[in-house]
């Protein structure tokens, strides 16, 4: 397995589907912020020896708040967020230029995140340019043109993408700077990486790490927790 990884949580969305007002990282769920529960998982898995969380600068000073108030290890700096996420991991990235390790990113939002799944996607980053964390779909999917059906795709080969995605630094790094160069924007880094010819492998996620989006994930990420148990 490898080590010496960096994490790095996008955590600045302004959460538009969430709710005006609403702060979707510190939202609650079983007690504790979105983002807490997420570090936590994080902060358990000892190859990973720094976290990053990205926040909106209006948030820093709460974020520091919750990482005292549940003592979250191994979190030394904050970096600002920006526009959009692809920004965000490019303002935590450049706060370690120069690192000669892996990174992982994880959003903060999928609070869910089991350290096993953590964990497996260090141990397959050997042959690579990097690893994603997905699911096979279970639905279903066509591609539509306005209001009709242009074609269904092949399940079997069809997985949705979530994270933690591990890469190399020199790798997510030089696939954000030159996407940054060249205006292109995803919500994957992954994608980056394969655009630029890179080989990401899929492993097993979990159906159970959701990504908060809506209230209504809040109230599924609830039900999953107290269906598995998790202490607040």
């Amino acid at each position: 397995m490898i080590d010496n990884v960096i994490a790095i949580v996008p955590a600045a969305g302004m959460g538009r589907r969430f709710g005006d007002g609403t702060n979707k990282p510190f939202a609650t769920l079983g007690g504790r912020p979105l983002l807490a529960w997420t570090l936590l998982s994080l902060a358990s898995v000892p190859e990973i020896t720094e976290i990053i969380p990205v926040l909106r600068e209006p948030d820093m000073e709460y974020g520091v708040c919750v990482l005292e108030e549940y003592k979250i290890p191994r979190v030394r700096r904050i970096a600002p967020g920006g526009r959009e996420r692809q920004d965000s991991v490019f303002s935590g990235l450049k706060l370690i230029r120069g690192h000669s390790g892996a990174v992982l990113i994880h959003d903060g939002v999928r609070p869910l995140i089991e350290p096993a799944v953590i964990r497996d996607a260090l141990r397959s980053m050997v042959d690579c340019d990097g690893v994603a964390a997905g699911v096979p779909v279970k639905d279903t999917i066509k591609e539509i043109a306005g209001d009709f059906v242009e074609r269904t795709l092949r399940r079997e080969a069809l997985w949705a993408v979530q994270t933690p995605q591990v890469f190399p630094f020199s790798t997510i790094f030089s696939a954000h700077e030159r996407a940054m160069r060249e205006s292109f924007c995803v919500t994957d880094d992954a994608a980056l990486v394969e655009r630029y010819g890179g080989r990401v492998r899929m492993i097993m996620g979990s159906y159970a790490n959701i990504k908060i989006t809506t209230p209504d994930d809040l109230k599924i990420a609830e039900a999953l927790m107290e269906m598995r148990g998790t202490p607040a």
